[in-house]
């Protein structure tokens, strides 16, 4: 089955305490039916120290979002389900609200 969120797209987050907030998805997890978003959902992780990092400390990083919990962001910035169609020989994504291609 195609994807319907891929790396490199904008998306809105739907729920959670980053709702309303939008970014790049940076990796897609889909065997776990995860995305990590570029700045969304920042947890913090206490590293120790080691050679590639001696210092160590409080470091913070993304988590991953859950696929439902994300939408595809259209054009004019509002989330969107997505379809898909053919455009001559080529299987398209399009954004359901504006029609617009992905």
């Amino acid at each position: 089955m195609a994807a319907k969120i891929k790396k490199g797209d904008r998306v809105v987050v739907l729920t959670g305490k980053d709702k309303g907030r939008t970014g790049s998805v940076t990796r897609v997890l889909p065997t776990e039916n995860r995305v990590v978003v570029q700045g969304v959902n920042m947890v913090q992780r206490h590293t120790r120290p080691t050679q590639a990092d001696p210092q160590g400390g409080i470091k913070n990083k993304e988590a991953s979002l859950h696929l439902s919990n994300v939408a595809i962001a259209d054009a004019n910035g509002k989330a969107t389900r997505v379809g898909f169609r053919m455009e001559g020989d080529r299987k398209v994504r399009f954004a359901k609200t504006t029609g617009d291609v992905i």
